[in-house]
């Protein structure tokens, strides 16, 4: 269950707190308990009035990470007509909680934001002054108060910062660590192949008097040089610095090759270093190269979803196609995967299904730093 959450659109996530809120604080018998600035009375009853004043103080919540200095305005207005009102309901909580939001989520323009919040604050205490009574005592108080939220939202945001950086460290240290394990892989490939190469050609010398034993000499030697083409075309593509791909090309290249396959994509890809999505394509790469060795023709399926914080990939065979490699592979390619997947913080998975087929999925946490 909470992996399904956390797959959840980040507003869904949001919106349940915004709405209990805006209940909790239209309750009639809770009213006037809620942050008092300055000591004014109700001049009119609630109703309709005072159930805009709590959406508007409340309900912007619902996105407070996806835009928060908007919602952050949206919930100081309301605020302010709460407490102009002399309605003081409870939703005045949801002030701390858009500014603790807005010091965490807002990248861009933030003293900028900062000093426009202060400016609003300042014009709502000559307001309240106005209206009612406010002490400056009280209102450097509450304003020290606020700029503490904002505070713990910076902290947040740090950690965040932090945080991101790092994923960032160990995407590079991961990468590092595949090129490495791919060079000793093109190493032995090539030492392999070569070799084998070599022996078959020296034994033709001997073989013209066997013209059929010549000949399938010389067919050893082509298929041989073929397949260490094929192996080095598959690592330099992964060595190389764009190895990330095009995941629709990537799936339309399947095809070509005889494999029915369908891609389906949820959400936007995110804006981001190379790292999760690259893992992402290679994760679906492999699976692919998997499903036309073990399982040819059989219908495929690559699902990839692009969350908030995450890249979730799945990619399925329904195991009515035919092997056209020897069974029992190295399985240095998924082992590989899975540690890349691992150091990354992600899961990664991959094993037959109940129902026949094979599928792979893994989940990949996106290392932004927005």
């Amino acid at each position: 269950m909470p992996r399904v959450w956390r797959r959840l659109d980040v507003t869904v996530r949001d919106l349940p707190f915004a709405v209990v809120l805006t209940a909790v604080a239209l309750v009639p018998s809770w009213h006037q308990h809620g942050t008092r600035l300055a000591d004014l009375v109700p001049e009119r009853p609630f109703g309709p009035v005072g159930v805009l004043v709590v959406a508007v103080e409340c309900l912007p919540l619902a996105v407070r990470r996806r835009w928060p200095a908007a919602a952050l305005a949206l919930v100081f207005a309301g605020f302010a007509g709460d407490q102009l009102l002399g309605f003081h309901t409870i939703g005045g909580t949801a002030l701390a909680v858009a500014l603790v939001s807005a010091g965490t989520h807002v990248d861009r323009h933030r003293p900028a934001t900062m000093v426009t919040a202060s400016a609003a604050y300042a014009v709502l205490m000559v307001a309240l002054s106005r209206a009612g009574s406010v002490g400056a005592p009280d209102a450097v108080l509450f304003y020290a108060c606020f700029a503490a939220m904002w505070g713990i939202g910076s902290a947040l945001r740090l950690g965040r910062l932090a945080e991101a950086e790092r994923t960032r460290h160990a995407e590079e240290a991961a990468r590092a660590a595949e090129r490495t394990r791919i060079a000793r892989e093109l190493h032995d490939v090539v030492t392999h192949h070569v070799t084998a190469m070599v022996v078959q050609a020296e034994a033709a010398r001997y073989l013209t008097a066997a013209p059929e034993r010549l000949d399938e000499t010389l067919t050893a030697v082509s298929g041989t040089g073929r397949q260490a083409i094929a192996e080095l075309r598959h690592l330099l593509d992964v060595l190389h610095p764009g190895h990330g791909g095009d995941m629709r090309a990537l799936v339309e290249q399947t095809r070509r090759a005889g494999q029915p396959v369908e891609l389906v994509e949820q959400g936007g890809s995110p804006e981001t270093p190379g790292g999760a999505e690259a893992t992402a394509y290679r994760v679906a790469q492999e699976a692919l190269t998997n499903a036309l060795k073990y399982d040819h023709g059989a219908r495929t399926t690559v699902t990839v979803r692009y969350g908030a914080g995450e890249i979730d990939v799945r990619v399925s065979t329904d195991g009515s196609g035919v092997g056209t490699a020897a069974p029992g592979g190295s399985g240095r390619g998924l082992r590989g995967l899975r540690d890349r997947v691992g150091t990354l913080g992600g899961d990664f998975d991959a094993g037959p299904r109940p129902e026949g087929g094979f599928v792979v999925t893994a989940r990949i946490p996106v290392g932004a730093t927005s």
